[in-house]
């Protein structure tokens, strides 16, 4: 199986999306035909593997690459006399954040044609937004921590207890993020998270909280449909995970251990993990993060373009992606007729 990486975007966590290509590059070796960049001019470069180095791009270096443009079905090259297509391989969608997880890379995959594993359209939506990802849960049956929205105009905890933490509601990686432990702290907190967003999620903070990280996919297997999940991970942390940590994190090639949990519990993660995918993931590799307090699953997060495809939690991560790749929801052929058209311009000349 081959594959065209497109990483970039205009995101706070553009770089990580650097990152993790970088990282998918080590990992899937030969098997990425294209890596397509796009810059924060929303300008594609076609990138060489050797190139593919992080100073390569924070240089401006990139900018000696092949531009290419988006015609239907193919990324293509400019030439002499027109554009001249690339080979078409499977797109992996690698772009972090805005851009890449609210929807926009997947609706233009669509509208072009172009097969590619990621989130569609709605469940990009859902899961970009952290107060959105909220009522989705709740309406699938999957528990998250209370909660209240804050914005510019609105910024009073009615109800939370402290201490708090305060995340934007359409960033990830950690961005943005504070702990709030009493009242005085929460105005710069909220002055830092709105540099990000005009829309906060609050939390009620739990210091030492068991959290565990499941990334999974659904595939054909026969007649049937079946989940193909990675180990349960549970991520060493300090009280909070820091932009810097995870940073780090997206860049991981090796797999981790799997989590000492009981069978219980490790069938409870994956129930909640069904229920979130189901009828709105498919096509996606996606991981979801979750709490557990008195032996209760919570929803922390779902991740819809996890780093580096969180490839270092599968043993068999190349496997995983390739059946993927061969389960891609199609979408509905609309033929246009004009039949109406003519039956009203019919009608007219009787």
């Amino acid at each position: 199986m081959k594959y065209d990486v497109l990483f970039g975007g205009v995101s706070f966590e553009h770089e990580i999306s650097i990152v993790s290509a970088i990282a998918l590059k080590k990992v899937l070796g030969a098997d990425i035909e294209h890596f397509i960049f796009l810059d924060s001019k929303h300008r594609f470069y076609l990138i060489s593997a050797e190139n593919m180095k992080s100073k390569y791009f924070s240089s401006g270096d990139y900018q000696k690459c092949t531009e290419i443009f988006l015609r239907n079905g193919a990324f293509c090259k400019k030439s002499l006399f027109g554009f001249s297509p690339l080979t078409s391989h499977i797109v992996i969608n690698l772009i972090h954040g805005a851009d890449g997880e609210d929807g926009s890379i997947s609706a233009m995959l669509d509208f072009y044609h172009l097969p590619f594993i990621g989130p569609r359209i709605e469940s990009s939506v859902m899961s970009f937004n952290k107060a959105l990802t909220k009522i989705f849960a709740h309406q699938r049956g999957v528990k998250s921590l209370d909660y209240e929205i804050l914005t510019r105009a609105n910024s009073h905890i009615s109800h939370l207890q402290y201490p708090l933490i305060l995340k934007p509601a359409r960033l990830g990686s950690s961005i943005g993020v504070s702990v709030v432990n009493e009242p005085k702290e929460l105005e710069y907190a909220m002055d830092l998270a709105f540099e990000y967003d005009d829309s906060i999620v609050a939390e009620h903070f739990q210091s030492g909280i068991k959290e565990y990280n499941l990334a999974g996919c659904k595939v054909k297997k026969g007649a049937e449909s079946v989940y193909r999940y990675s180990i349960i991970e549970e991520p060493s942390k300090k009280e909070l995970l820091d932009f810097e940590h995870k940073y780090l994190d997206f860049s991981r090639t090796s797999q981790v251990l799997k989590a000492d949990i009981s069978q219980d519990l490790e069938e409870k993660l994956k129930e909640s993990f069904a229920k979130l995918y189901e009828n709105a993931f498919e096509g996606a590799l996606i991981r979801c993060d979750f709490f557990v307090i008195d032996d209760e699953v919570y929803l922390n997060e779902i991740n819809p373009v996890p780093g580096s495809m969180a490839n270092y939690l599968f043993a068999d991560f190349g496997a995983v992606l390739a059946e993927l790749a061969l389960n891609l929801p199609k979408k509905h052929s609309i033929k246009v007729s004009y039949k109406y058209i003519e039956q009203i311009h019919h009608a007219k000349g009787k």
